[in-house]
């Protein structure tokens, strides 16, 4: 069978098979053989490719087999492959710039309320590592607990809490996640930004906001942040041998704490007027892994 005729959603299928073939073609669609770095752009996110560096090629997302169009307004449509711009303040010879780093910005995410699967969801960290990457960055807009983050704000991961009742794993493989966003990365990102605060990220399945009284069940739980992706994703991240680094921008106070009812509108508006800081920052983050 042809890369271009396998079906992730064939349970036959292994997902691991459906992203090597994913990463054949995006070599062949944009002539990087291996890639060191996988950006998934969230809500807001979507302009820090642009300062990474040179764009070598960009694909449409669903010309890649597994791949889809987005769903969700304020995503993008391709998969792009950026020559990293070398950091002044890297350091130099083997294993540093010795040769060019290359992104892959997976624009084109798929959402578990779409209703695709969550192989389709996973897709893409998979394919990201069978095309070499090493370290994936998660980036997401969502709705924030605390009083003090202001929509614009930026914040680090720490953990997560998965509401979402699956899992990408499938079988009887058992992944350690006690550490599943990077401390070293953590360290790095706050190396850029000293200010960035922390906290654990709640993933609903959403489409549908949450409740007041699920925001408040969160917050009892732990979470400090609530949104609709990224926990499926750095599951999968982890179960093939990635490093995470995962980045909220709060775009409004969660359901109960926000005084004036939740829209998508509200996500895009506070997305777009952080956008040029928080792609600065990303992307100075990203030039020094």
């Amino acid at each position: 069978m042809s890369d271009s005729a396998l079906d992730i959603d064939d349970p036959s299928t292994s997902p691991s098979t459906v992203a090597e073939a994913a990463a054949r073609q995006l070599a062949d669609e944009t002539g990087i053989t291996k890639f060191d770095v996988a950006l998934v752009l969230g809500s807001g996110w979507g302009g820090a490719a642009d300062l990474l560096g040179e764009t070598v090629a960009e694909v449409p997302a669903e010309r890649i087999v597994g791949f889809a169009k987005p769903a969700v307004a304020g995503h993008g449509a391709s998969i792009r492959a950026i020559r990293i711009e070398h950091d002044d303040d890297a350091p130099t010879g083997e294993g540093a710039y010795g040769e060019d780093k290359y992104a892959l910005v997976l624009g084109s995410r798929t959402h578990l309320y779409e209703g695709r699967g969550v192989r389709r969801v996973a897709h893409g960290v998979r394919t990201a590592a069978a095309a070499g990457v090493k370290t994936v960055v998660l980036t997401n807009g969502c709705g924030g607990l605390n009083p003090d983050w202001a929509p614009g704000t930026p914040v680090l991961i720490r953990d997560h809490i998965n509401l979402t009742a699956t899992s990408p794993i499938e079988g009887a493989n058992f992944v350690d996640v006690t550490d599943l966003y990077t401390p070293a990365l953590r360290d790095l990102a706050r190396s850029v930004d000293p200010d960035l605060d922390e906290g654990v990220y709640v993933q609903f399945r959403g489409p549908h906001y949450e409740t007041p009284a699920e925001v408040k069940m969160a917050g009892v739980l732990g979470g400090d942040l609530v949104g609709m992706s990224t926990t499926l994703e750095a599951i999968a991240a982890r179960q093939v041998g990635l490093d995470i680094l995962g980045l909220s921008l709060v775009t409004n106070a969660a359901a109960g704490i926000s005084p004036v009812p939740l829209s998508h509108a509200e996500v895009i508006e506070a997305g777009q007027a952080a956008g040029p800081r928080i792609s600065a920052l990303l992307a100075n983050i990203v030039r020094k892994l």
